[in-house]
């Protein structure tokens, strides 16, 4: 786990700017690689690259970066892993290989010489993103995984093409100009994250999942292809489902599962996991402790209000597992006390509340571990979001004309406002529903239910929303079951949970993997028929018979609780003067992004409880935070 930069200048810059620019560029990564740096150019091509570098494997300097193939050909810069790199080994060994170290990155580079780019990059099992630059060809090419895991931006700083793991590392070039997309910013009050590709800086965008981007001399613009497509894999799930019996198919995700978690176990420095005590993180460090002959160390942390505290439950998991486990209770000013420092770890915008705790986890676990494995990515494969169901409500809306919904919607929206103030939270949330009744078509309508901002744009003072994978037609998949997940795993997964990881374990270099999410599980569950994931008006059919293999049913059926914080009360009370600051009405007004008066509105709503706002002020403030932090 590394941070990665670089620039290709086409101006003929000398060696010591191009050091210097590309040593300014790989310091601002410093968090996510502490224990090493290093710089690569060539002056005559104009080419840099820097690393940041996280030892995991190969600790020695056999396992520094930037590092070039034997025979000279390929540089690379890498942050991420590639867990079967061992066996691909005696292939590449066969072949006339000889290794000099044990790194993941030294067999990427001999795999790639040998097979090619994609071939090599179709039989890597990890999380990766990086860059290559081949010296042959003067070709630049960047990567990044199949789900999303790794993060990659590029864009333009003067003539120069640039590119970093976080925004902060562009930035760093002295060409660069940041400006504020307003359409992304669009995109932002809509889902509380920025999806990809695009980006809040203008000109900036991020590499999508599963994406090679290839940059060629005398081309002004990179090419962008799809080197995998959970779509394809989806549609092929669709086509060819699982056929086996459901005993089967629980034999064959232990396995899967098992050797995926297996895998990511591999590692030269201490290795621990987050545990929530929910389906996914259980599930995950059930399968770490049946694979360890010691017990594995696990995390979790806690909180005073019980509707938030999941620790009892994390507790009995670890008891019954028998890990060797760490909790830490927080107070409210534990957690009040990161707020201020989100937009640093977060150069985005961002407004996933559950930002805050996944830092506080991941900063303890980093007290004892440099690796944690995360449950992340079980809600997606295997339906274990609410709002799936909640989407059910579509096929009572279908039936009805869509004029006669419409003017339902009328008919409300022509209601005074203070019929609508008297109902409270539920008049807000009765008059989006209104709204979503006029959707097209159950893709819109999922889309709806997924908003925060239902009219971003006019919020956003001269933004116009571009479209997203949501906005545009989907696969005609045989259930809308399968046709969310994909969605999800499009957008939500890579933009929001992904994003989230990253950046909160990144701040304190501490290296998270995703085993739920190796792709050959993503395939697997793509292929299950949905009555093996939806059954009893609930997801995670499978995975729930799994961990029944390894803890009490005790332990496995109880509230599905969400990572959260208590926002809600916080805004109005310990963070009233923080947000009478950023939200002032003067200074959004100077600023000039957003519609004060709106913005003021929905302030006054929520503080006199008439409206349920504190999401949509938390994307508002996190917005603000951001402009305080990195407005040029």
């Amino acid at each position: 786990m590394c941070g990665i930069t670089g620039f290709l200048s086409p101006s003929g810059a000398t060696g010591d700017r191009l050091r210097a620019t590309a040593q300014a560029m790989a310091d601002s990564l410093a968090h996510r690689g502490p224990d090493g740096d290093g710089i690569w150019t060539d002056a005559a091509a104009g080419v840099a690259l820097g690393h940041r570098r996280l030892a995991i494997l190969e600790l020695s300097p056999l396992g520094a970066q930037p590092m070039a193939s034997a025979d000279g050909r390929f540089v690379i810069v890498f942050n991420g892993e590639v867990y079967n790199h061992q066996t691909l080994r005696p292939e590449l060994e066969a072949a006339g290989y000889a290794f000099r170290g044990t790194s993941d990155t030294e067999t990427m580079l001999a795999a790639i010489g040998r097979w090619g780019l994609v071939p090599a990059l179709e039989r890597f099992v990890g999380m990766f993103a990086f860059a290559l630059w081949d010296r042959e060809t003067r070709e630049l090419h960047l990567v990044r995984d199949r789900m999303g895991i790794k993060p990659l931006y590029y864009g333009r700083a003067g003539r120069d093409f640039v590119f970093g793991s976080e925004l902060k590392a562009l930035r760093a070039h002295p060409d660069f100009a940041a400006e504020v997309d307003r359409d992304a910013l669009c995109l932002y009050f809509r889902h509380n994250y920025v999806p990809a590709p695009h980006s809040i800086c203008r000109g900036v965008r991020k590499l999508e999942p599963g994406c090679l981007l290839t940059l060629r001399p005398g081309e002004s613009e990179p090419a962008v292809t799809r080197w995998w497509s959970a779509r394809d894999v989806w549609e092929r799930g669709d086509a060819r489902p699982f056929a086996g019996t459901e005993d089967e198919a629980l034999d064959e995700l232990e396995r899967l599962l098992g050797d995926a978690v297996a895998k990511r176990m591999l590692s030269d420095v201490p290795l621990g996991a987050f545990l929530s005590g929910g389906i996914d993180s259980s599930t995950v460090v059930a399968l770490m402790q049946a694979a360890s002959s010691r017990p594995v160390k696990t995390f979790s942390i806690g909180f005073g209000e019980r509707a938030f505290d999941e620790a009892p439950y994390a507790r009995a998991v670890a008891e019954h597992l028998g890990t060797d486990h760490t909790e830490l209770i927080l107070s409210p000013k534990d957690l009040l006390e990161v707020v201020p420092s989100i937009p640093e770890y977060w150069d985005e915008p961002f407004s996933d509340s559950s930002q805050i705790p996944t830092y506080c986890v991941s900063r303890l676990a980093r007290r004892s571990v440099t690796v944690s494995l995360s449950g992340d990515g079980g809600d997606e494969l295997f339906a274990g979001y609410g709002r799936y169901f909640w989407a059910r409500k579509w096929r009572f809306v279908e039936p009805v004309p869509l004029p006669l919904r419409r003017l339902a919607a009328l008919a409300g929206k022509a209601l005074p406002e203070a019929a609508w103030r008297v109902l409270g939270p539920k008049g807000t949330r009765l008059r989006w529903r209104l709204d979503g009744l006029c959707s097209g078509d159950f893709q819109h309508f999922y889309r709806y239910l997924l908003s925060h901002f239902k009219d971003p744009a006019a919020l956003v003072l001269g933004g116009r929303e571009p479209e997203t994978a949501l906005s545009r037609p989907g696969p005609a998949l045989s259930d809308r079951f399968r046709l969310m997940t994909l969605l999800d795993v499009e957008t939500y997964l890579p933009d929001d949970i992904l994003t989230k990881v990253d950046r909160a374990s990144m701040a304190v270099s501490l290296e998270a993997r995703v085993p739920i999410l190796d792709h050959r599980v993503a395939a697997f569950a793509a292929a299950l028929p949905t009555s093996m994931k939806v059954r009893d008006g609930r997801g995670k059919w499978l995975l729930r018979r799994l961990l029944r293999r390894y803890v009490p049913d005790a332990l496995v059926e109880r509230p599905k609780m969400g990572f959260g914080v208590p926002i809600e009360r916080w805004l109005g009370h310990e963070l009233r003067d923080w947000c009478e600051s950023l939200l002032d009405e003067g200074r959004m007004r100077e600023q000039g992004y957003l519609d004060a008066g709106a913005v003021r509105r929905i302030w006054r709503d929520y503080l006199a409880g008439q409206g349920n706002w504190y999401y949509y002020l938390w994307d508002v403030l996190m917005f603000q935070a951001w402009l305080d932090r990195w407005a040029a």
